[in-house]
């Protein structure tokens, strides 16, 4: 139960769904219930009644604030949700999430699976800090699953999956990234191409940093490669503003002569 992924239910509304979720985390084996800011405030005592009796993943559930909290120790994440959107995220079944869990939980990742609300499901935002989309094949007629039956849908294959898992193929110094590790990585290189004007047009900009996001989000960073990545843009920016002081001087001194 330790190497199974978390389960994260951004902003659900019925306690009588989070309930059923765990009742499902609990056929499974999982355990480690997260909740994003649910509507009617935690915890709820209508989630214990409908859980029948799995009260453990619910005693357990923590609170979060936000997502990028939520997510913020975990090294691989994926999203369930009918609708991809514009996100440039690859798009898998259940099945094939689950071999990817369980292959990261056997190199010793922490993993995740982030389902949306009940009503407006994932925004794009959220989506492009995941490394994939868990898409269900289902009749096209009628693509509607309740939150409980995706959890149970994600969840049986990554229970059945137990006999497929793959020998770890990380090296010992090769340990991934954490989701706050690739937040810090965004939001740097974000605010040094802010400053370097490349984010043009304005209008422009949440799609340009979406796909930014998701490129690297999909590029498997190890701890190491990030900050490689970080050390990086601090120095081609350490080097732009010993660029921009030089012609500041230069054009002070030409100012100033006669």
């Amino acid at each position: 139960m330790d190497a199974s992924p978390c389960v994260i239910l951004d902003r659900p509304q019925l306690a009588e769904n989070i309930g059923a979720v765990a009742r499902v985390m609990a056929n499974f084996g999982l355990a480690d219930l997260r909740l994003v800011a649910p509507r009617d405030g935690w915890p709820q005592e209508r989630a214990w009644t409908s859980a029948s009796g799995a009260n453990w993943p619910l005693d357990a559930a923590r609170l979060y604030p936000s997502i990028a909290a939520a997510i913020a120790d975990l090294q691989l994440v994926h999203a369930t949700t009918a609708r991809p959107r514009e996100a440039r995220t690859p798009v898998i079944t259940p099945r094939q999430s689950a071999a990817a869990l369980r292959a990261a939980a056997a190199e010793g990742r922490s993993t995740g699976l982030l389902f949306g609300g009940e009503r407006a499901g994932l925004e794009t935002a959220d989506i492009a800090s995941c490394q994939a989309i868990v898409t269900v094949p289902i009749d096209p007629r009628f693509r509607s699953l309740n939150l409980a039956q995706a959890v149970a849908v994600t969840a049986y294959e990554w229970w059945t999956a137990a006999n497929a898992t793959p020998a770890p193929a990380f090296a010992d110094h090769a340990h991934p990234a954490t989701a706050d590790e690739l937040a810090g990585l965004f939001e740097h290189l974000e605010r040094e191409l802010d400053a370097a004007g490349f984010f043009f047009p304005p209008e422009k900009t949440p799609a340009m940093v979406r796909n930014l996001r998701a490129l690297f989000a999909r590029a498997g960073l190890s701890a190491q490669e990030t900050a490689t990545l970080r050390g990086a843009i601090a120095a081609l920016s350490k080097g732009r503003g010993r660029v921009l002081a030089r012609l500041a001087r230069e054009r002070a001194q030409k100012e100033q002569s006669p």
